[in-house]
This record gives C-alpha cells, sequence and structure tokens, in this order.
C-alpha cells in the first residue's frame, strides 16, 4: 500500500500495523485526520523540524525510517490483519537500525508473540529485534487519546519523548 522508506544506518524505524484508510488514499504514512505521528515526532526531539505526512519520503534524511507490519492491505482497525513479521525482521537485518520503535502496542505485540515473548508494556523492551533494540510507543492515532493513563503516563508524548531522549 505505502512504499517503505528504509535506508542504511537509520537511529530508528517506525513500524505500525497497517496504513489506515486515509493514509492509504492520500499515499502517506500517518496521514489521517487526528494522527499526531508528525507532531510528536518534533515534540519528542526525534527530528529537528516540524514535518507533514507529505514529508515520508525525506524521513531517511533524518536519520528514522517508516514501515508496516501489513504491506497487502490499508484498515483503519486492527481485526484480521494479515500481520508480516518475518518480513519485518528481513528488513531490519538488511538496513540494521539501531532501534525498531512499534507505533502501537499491538504491533509491538505482534512482534514479541514471533519471538516468543510476553505481550510488551510501553517503553524499551528487553528483545531485539535482529539486532535493534525495541521500543512500543503508544498509537499516535487520533482514536487513541483522552485516556486517564497510558501505562503510567499522563500523556502519549511522554513515551515519545523518552524515545526521543534514547535516540539522541
Amino acid at each position: 500500500m505505502l512504499p517503505d522508506h528504509l535506508g542504511p544506518g537509520l537511529r530508528a524505524v517506525f513500524c505500525g500495523t497497517a496504513p489506515g484508510l486515509a493514509s492509504a488514499a492520500r499515499g502517506h504514512y500517518y496521514a489521517g485526520p487526528g494522527n499526531r505521528f508528525w507532531e510528536y515526532l518534533h515534540l519528542a526531539g526525534i527530528v529537528p523540524v516540524a514535518l507533514a505526512p507529505g514529508d515520508d519520503a525525506r524521513v531517511a534524511g533524518y536519520g528514522i525510517g517508516l514501515t508496516d507490519l501489513v504491506k497487502t492491505m490499508a484498515q483503519s482497525h486492527d481485526r484480521g490483519l494479515p500481520y508480516d513479521v518475518p518480513a519485518l525482521a528481513a528488513k531490519v537485518a538488511a538496513h540494521r537500525p539501531a532501534w525498531v520503535a512499534f507505533t502501537s502496542k499491538e504491533a509491538g505485540s505482534q512482534a514479541a508473540r514471533w519471538l516468543g515473548r510476553p505481550r510488551p508494556a510501553l517503553g524499551a523492551q528487553d528483545w531485539a529485534l535482529e539486532g535493534a533494540r525495541v521500543f512500543v510507543l503508544p498509537s499516535p492515532s487520533g482514536r487513541n487519546q483522552g485516556r486517564a493513563s497510558y501505562d503510567g503516563r499522563a500523556t502519549r508524548l511522554e513515551w515519545w519523548a523518552e524515545l526521543g531522549r534514547m535516540l539522541s
């Protein structure tokens, strides 16, 4: 659905479950209404400038990459998706990023299950994927907001900022 934006020497590859319907229609990652991915990248200090979905092809210039666990369809929920963790593992092995940052617990859970690990909490994990450290972020989707707590943190941005500190 959306092309990978990957390359050698990346600090982190951000991996979601599948492109949402709005993102697929617009042809850019995290382009749905209310999705705060691009805002969080900047506010967390992961990139030095504010970016928008149309900038997704430029992210490698900031040391980050983009991919999804599902490359064959778009869907705005996670039910019944054909996750392909082995394909992600092959991409990570080929490009050797320092980190894989899953942009939802569901994405991180699929990788953990494939590796025989328990369902992860948010944050840095004690396991790796093809040599890359793993961080599980709360989803930036507009559908995942307004909760009382995100694994003990008041906001999603707090988790993104923690990753930003680890990437600096």
